[in-house]
């Protein structure tokens, strides 16, 4: 029955599709479906399963392979990771993979964007910060599942250092940054959140054939922190090793350099690309003055 003129109980809505009740719920456990739980039942809105409709008669079987592969694979997940559903978080990875997404654009272009709108959405007020923590403890299992896709064999390119220095306890960008950085050949150390200083450079000295260090930071107040793992980096450990920062508190490439670091990644595309320039030498360190 019909819980009020705007929400549908699920077999409503699966009444309306014309399919059967689990597959209705399937629909909402990939992120097809957006639907919400009250009182143990499943409802969806009206306009929500409005919008189903009319994204499943572009998005039908028949369809090209690029409009599948263009699915908003992202606003499902975050709609998943917001309701705390795990089993259909990973429905969702599955089937962006199965819609033809390489796995970095799983990364980059599904699971960053999801993250980040949820972060926004807590940064206005709209979400409660358990809700932000539990969306980020289950995308860290998803990329745990899905990690060892990224392993490569053959001779590495060199080693790299990733971390987010004290203050920081945001592991996420260099969780995801350290797979896209093994898929291309490098052997990685990634360190994770709020790394002091001093482990920094242990671990940095610690690491064969080190290339690069990267240094993520998301909020203004660490900065100073950032700055002194640059200047701990530089006179601690080798001095052609090329230091690499990003994340939303760093603005650009002059404020980068500002900082004491040799090249900005805004994204994990960015660091990428920077690393096949350190390991052909178009990039070093940054020269004093």
């Amino acid at each position: 029955m019909t819980s009020s003129p705007a929400q549908l109980s699920l077999q409503d809505a699966a009444d309306r599709l014309g399919v059967h009740y689990m597959t209705a719920y399937r629909y909402v456990r990939l992120g097809l479906l957006v639907a919400r739980k009250s009182a143990g039942s499943w409802q969806v809105a009206e306009a929500d399963l409005a919008a189903f409709i009319e994204r499943s008669a572009t998005e039908r079987p028949s369809a090209s392979s690029a409009r599948r592969h263009s699915a908003p694979w992202a606003e499902r997940l975050e709609h998943r990771l917001v309701a705390g559903d795990a089993t259909g978080s990973w429905g969702v990875i599955e089937a962006a993979l199965t819609g033809g997404a390489d796995l970095d654009e799983l990364y980059l272009d599904v699971i960053a964007p999801a993250m980040r709108a949820i972060g926004e959405r807590w940064e206005r007020g709209e979400l409660d910060v358990a809700l932000e923590h539990r969306a980020s403890v289950i995308v860290m299992r998803l990329i745990g599942r899905v990690g060892h896709r990224f392993s490569r064999r053959g001779r590495t390119k060199g080693s790299v250092v990733l971390a987010a220095p004290s203050g920081e306890t945001h592991s996420l960008p260099s969780a995801l940054a350290a797979d896209l950085v093994r898929q291309v050949g490098w052997e990685v150390s990634d360190l994770g959140a709020d790394v002091p200083v001093a482990s920094i450079v242990h671990a940095a000295k610690e690491v064969d054939d080190l290339a690069a260090v990267g240094l993520s930071v998301t909020i203004a107040a660490n900065l100073p922190a950032l700055r002194d793992a640059l200047v701990a980096l530089r006179d601690g450990v080798n001095p052609h090793i090329v230091l690499i920062v990003g994340g939303q508190a760093v603005r650009d490439e002059a404020h980068a350099r500002e900082l004491g670091a040799d090249a900005f990644a805004p994204d994990g595309r960015s660091l990428v690309r920077l690393l096949e320039q350190v390991a052909s030498g178009d990039i070093g360190v940054r020269l004093p003055g």
